[in-house]
This record gives C-alpha cells, sequence and structure tokens, in this order.
C-alpha cells in the first residue's frame, strides 16, 4: 500500500505545514493538502475535519496537522471516531504516540517550535510501528460504548 500522507492546518499552522510538506515532498512521499492555502485568519476545525474524513475514507494513512498550540486542532481531529491525533512536541513524545497509542494523526503547535524540529519528529512518525500486545488493549477501550 502506498503512503499518502495528510496535511491540515490553519494560519498560525501555516508555514510549518509548507515546511513539512517540502521536506516530504523530498523525501518522494506523496502528501495531500487540506489547507489551510495562505496565513490569512481561519477556523482550525475546517481543516482537521477534512483530513479526518480523508484518513477515515482511506485517501490518506496517516495525517500531520499543525495549528497555533496544537491544541485546537487535535481536539477537532479527535471527534472522529477512527482517529487518534497526538498532541507531539518531541522526538520521544511522537515516538511513543505511534508505539503506544497507534496515532494516525501527529499534531503540532506551530508557533512553538522550531520548523527544524520537526525534521526528525516526521521521520520518527512514519516510520515508528505500533507495538500491538498490552496497548491494543488500550486502544480498543478508547471508544466510548
Amino acid at each position: 500500500m502506498t503512503t499518502i500522507i495528510g496535511l491540515a492546518s490553519d494560519h498560525a499552522g501555516f508555514e510549518m505545514k509548507e515546511y513539512i510538506r517540502h521536506l516530504l515532498d523530498k523525501q518522494g512521499i506523496q502528501t495531500v493538502d487540506f489547507g489551510a492555502y495562505s496565513a490569512e485568519s481561519v477556523n482550525y476545525a475546517d481543516y482537521g475535519h477534512r483530513l479526518a474524513r480523508a484518513i477515515e475514507s482511506g485517501e490518506v494513512s496517516k495525517g500531520i496537522a499543525v495549528c497555533g498550540s496544537g491544541n485546537g486542532i487535535n481536539m477537532t481531529l479527535n471527534k472522529h471516531a477512527a482517529i487518534r491525533s497526538a498532541l507531539c512536541w518531541n522526538d520521544e513524545i511522537v515516538r511513543l504516540a505511534r508505539a503506544h497509542n497507534d496515532a494516525n494523526v501527529m499534531a503540532l503547535p506551530g508557533r512553538f517550535l522550531p520548523l527544524e524540529a520537526t525534521d526528525a519528529m516526521v521521520a520518527i512518525f512514519l516510520n515508528t510501528p505500533f507495538e500491538g500486545g498490552r496497548h491494543q488493549t488500550r486502544i480498543d477501550a478508547i471508544p466510548c460504548h
């Protein structure tokens, strides 16, 4: 299966999203950009929902989302039952989000990280496998019944 990464941001995350899009493009990784498409003020929820629906439909396999603090777009994404979005701010948090939580979206705080910090974080997000085992039981308990 081809890995296609969905990208989404609001205006505050636009610069970081573009940086990551170019980073992935240089690596030959296909992306779909769900917006925002400029630094003009927009609502993060609009773009978070677009990304979440694309993951749910299988259009993209994983996502990277950015807003100012990372919180708003992360909360939006996690309203979707099939999404496990993790707010990430360093390499170890990213590794644990994938290995223990099987995160399918990495949410980043665009106003609080230098752009270059995302290089390693993106690689970790894309290359760390889910460990399963005891962690699968926890993942299975997430949905409300």
